[in-house]
């Protein structure tokens, strides 16, 4: 069994509060480095490559360096996904380490937050550390994300300063009356600096109204693992809801071959949404 990136949770922890995001229901939690290792260990076997987050923001960590030395350590690859409200938090160093492959900056968090800060104050550090990137010469991608193309066009106004600001900072020409009606999936800005585009998506719940079977990428693309150190089969269930195992009581490969477990699999495979949060997420219909 290989998946193609393990979702790691550093922190439960994001500092904000934005709309679009599922309220958090379990308590704070900071995965400690030596458990971190231990599951490094562990997901080598399965991956090559570590999402440092599920629902929390790992630039609220501190000794994040720390983290991306163990991931270096085992010959894995990092991606970092982030607000970006917290990058002054740390060193070009440390955010380009050697094992980091890409980050991904939500940009959308900013206007969908309470914040004291202006539009200028957050979005500065973020075209910084891409003027950087490119002084340097780094290697790997920064995504910046515009997930916020709803069909209401409700986010009109900020994507227009957003994007004007694009365009200055990398004499870059992107249009928004094209873009609303193109959908592009994602545009280059500079060398392996894109804005990506996406609509806002609704997150999994018992609540949600029942979208029935279907396939998904949980348990075949990927995995996640909470701070706690619960197994859950995908990045969306923030909240373990589908616990499939806990990395302190169990390892990753017993984890992965119980009965819970194997019956997700074999379900989707044959396009059955066998546990009631996954047949009640919408994010599923994209693979359907």
């Amino acid at each position: 069994m290989k998946f193609y990136r393990v979702y790691i949770e550093l922190t439960n922890v994001c500092g904000l509060t934005c709309s679009f995001c599922p309220t958090k229901e379990l308590p704070d939690k900071q995965m400690d480095l030596e458990f971190f290792e231990s599951i490094i260990r562990q997901a080598k076997h399965y991956t090559k490559e570590i999402a440092c987050h599920v629902v929390g923001d790992p630039l609220t960590q501190s000794n994040l360096h720390a983290y991306l030395d163990i991931i270096h350590k085992y010959g894995l690859k990092a991606m970092l996904t982030t607000s970006g409200y917290f990058l002054k938090k740390h060193s070009y160093d440390t955010l380009f380490h050697p094992c980091v492959k890409q980050i991904n900056i939500s940009l959308n968090s900013f206007n969908k937050n309470d914040t004291s800060l202006t539009f200028d104050q957050y979005i500065s550090p973020v075209l910084q550390l891409c003027e950087e990137k490119v002084l340097r010469n780094k290697e790997l991608f920064i995504n910046l994300r515009v997930w916020n193309l709803d069909e209401m066009m409700s986010e009109l106004s900020f994507n227009e300063v957003l994007f004007q600001r694009l365009n200055e900072t990398f004499h870059a020409t992107l249009n928004l009356k094209n873009i609303y009606n193109e959908r592009p999936k994602s545009i280059r800005l500079a060398s392996k600096i894109l804005v990506h585009f996406d609509a806002y998506f609704e997150w999994p719940s018992l609540s949600n109204t029942n979208y029935g079977d279907g396939t998904c990428q949980g348990l075949q693309s990927h995995i996640a693992i909470l701070a706690s150190g619960k197994v859950v089969p995908c990045c969306l269930d923030c909240d373990g809801m589908i616990e499939l195992g806990d990395l302190h009581e169990s390892s990753l490969e017993n984890i992965l071959h119980t009965k819970r477990t194997v019956s997700m699999i074999e379900g989707f495979k044959e396009g059955k949404a066998v546990e009631e949060l996954c047949q009640k997420c919408s994010y599923k219909d994209r693979f359907n």
